[in-house]
């Protein structure tokens, strides 16, 4: 007992310590050495020399970004910057805006509410994990921006944040100013639960069937009008200088719902089947609300002039379907034609390992609908932010825009291509070169945690020392209870 005692302290204090790096600059991160770190940055970086993918007004060759305190300061060529300014020689590579993943689960480690059908009353922004080293390797990928969503076990789940994957800060310091925040609904199988069947002698969670799902929106709706009544009836007896009347008791997972009906929080919709889909545009155009996003929305192709009409976007795969019943009748070339029916789509990850390299997932849509460059890469960049209500802050290279740019080696929809700096209002927060150079440090000092007295396998017999299980890094929205990949 005492050896698992030590082995679990000498554990903590490695994971510790490795939480604590900061992955550009290769130091530990402190409170203090943090903020001087910002003080020392420089004010001003410029990018000389890149052909520099605007995604708003085309592609600049020989083009210089000038970056100031946070913003993009002016775009073109032969710019100049102050004195100790960051210059960055960029020739022969591309600069581009973040990439911006519409639908995401990094830095959450419980995915899925799934005790009640409607948690709308669970914010997944309260339990963000800075320390998610998936964090770390989205940059690398490129990804700057995320929308964190609830899981898809409830069919209307839990709040949603949008985040700007400042890795090796505090958790508040991750949430997109001024972005409006969300709520996960889910339609189909995954709310009804058609893969999960209850253990024995335990009753099986209502809803079981697609008419339960659409019955449970309603239901909450309808809750949720009367409740947006009871408060604007009190609220006008205090203007009018009633003083006899209480205030109605708060009801915390109805208070998200009147936002939706007033308009200050977005829903995105899980979705497959196109009656599911024509389903939810039904309900919200009775109770008065919009579906900001249907996701994944693999049958949207059949649908397409119905959600635009509606105004809802559409965040899908590029090429995935058949991992389910209802995702057989799919087509990678439902991006294409959603979008020349005037809906905005972007492509997601729903996938730590896929947001990494969703510059591939946007470059396979050249293929499955002959969309041009520029098309493609809206589907990361300006499209999303569209879709997210940011993109007057993020999503193309644009003078006054926030600095979350990409200087890539190559064309960004290349598989030969990859991120060399990716910047966060100004800031670096992946460098691949310091990257490397830091990698003999790492190995260095894994090797002396490894020689560690609690981390040494037993001299003879006895147990050797167990190395923590980890979270698999494809979980997704779908997963139940800690399952495999469902989607």
């Amino acid at each position: 007992m005492r050896d698992k005692i030590k082995r679990l302290i000498v554990f903590t204090i490695s994971l510790a310590m490795f939480s604590a790096i900061n992955p550009v600059h290769g130091q530990t991160r402190t409170p203090d050495n943090q903020a001087e770190q910002r003080r020392e940055a420089p004010t001003e970086t410029l990018i000389r020399n890149a052909t520099v993918l605007t995604i708003s007004h085309g592609t600049l060759q020989n083009s210089d970004v000038l970056i100031r305190r946070g913003k993009i300061a002016a775009v073109g060529q032969n710019l100049k910057a102050g004195g100790g300014a960051r210059v960055i020689d960029a020739t022969g590579k591309y600069v581009m805006p973040g990439i911006i993943d519409c639908h995401s689960h990094t830095m959450i480690d419980a995915i899925n509410e799934g005790t009640v059908s409607v948690s709308s009353m669970v914010n997944v922004k309260d339990v963000l994990n800075p320390t998610d080293i998936a964090i770390y390797r989205e940059l690398a990928g490129g990804t700057t921006t995320a929308n964190v969503l609830h899981g898809s076990a409830n069919s209307i789940g839990g709040q949603t944040i949008v985040v700007k994957l400042k890795y090796g800060r505090p958790a508040s310091e991750f949430i997109f100013p001024g972005a409006l925040p969300g709520i996960k609904f889910a339609l189909g199988e995954n709310p009804k639960r058609s893969n999960f069947p209850p253990l024995p002698g335990l009753q099986r969670r209502y809803p079981a069937t697609r008419m339960g799902v659409e019955e449970t929106i309603r239901d909450a709706f309808t809750r949720a009008v009367d409740y947006k009544k009871d408060w604007d009836d009190y609220r006008a007896a205090q203007k009018r200088g009633d003083k006899s009347v209480l205030p109605p008791r708060r009801d915390l997972q109805l208070e998200p719902l009147v936002e939706v009906l007033e308009g200050k929080r977005y829903v995105h919709a899980h979705s497959y089947r196109a009656d599911e889909i024509l389903m939810l545009i039904n309900v919200a155009n009775e109770f008065g609300f919009k579906v900001r996003t249907f996701q994944h929305v693999l049958e949207g192709y059949k649908v397409a002039r119905e959600i635009a009409e509606h105004g809802a976007g559409g965040s899908t795969f590029s090429d995935w379907w058949g991992y389910k019943i209802e995702a057989y009748d799919a087509t990678p070339y439902n991006t294409a034609i959603m979008m020349r029916a005037g809906v905005v789509v972007s492509v997601n990850s729903d996938s730590n390992e896929l947001a990494r390299r969703l510059n591939i997932e946007a470059a396979k849509m050249m293929k499955y609908g002959d969309l041009t460059e520029e098309e493609a890469l809206k589907l990361i960049t300006l499209n999303p932010a569209i879709q997210l209500g940011i993109q007057d802050r993020v999503g193309t290279i644009d003078l006054g825009k926030d600095a979350d740019v990409v200087i890539w080696n190559g064309h960004p929809l290349s598989v030969y291509s990859r991120p060399e700096t990716t910047f966060i209002d100004g800031e670096i927060f992946f460098d691949r070169q310091q990257d490397i150079a830091r990698r003999a440090d790492m190995e260095r000092e894994r090797a002396q945690l490894e020689q560690a007295e609690p981390n040494r396998p037993p001299a003879q017999g006895g147990t050797a020392p167990t190395i923590p299980r980890r979270r698999p890094s494809h979980d997704t929205d779908d997963e139940w209870d800690g399952g495999i990949d469902q989607r």
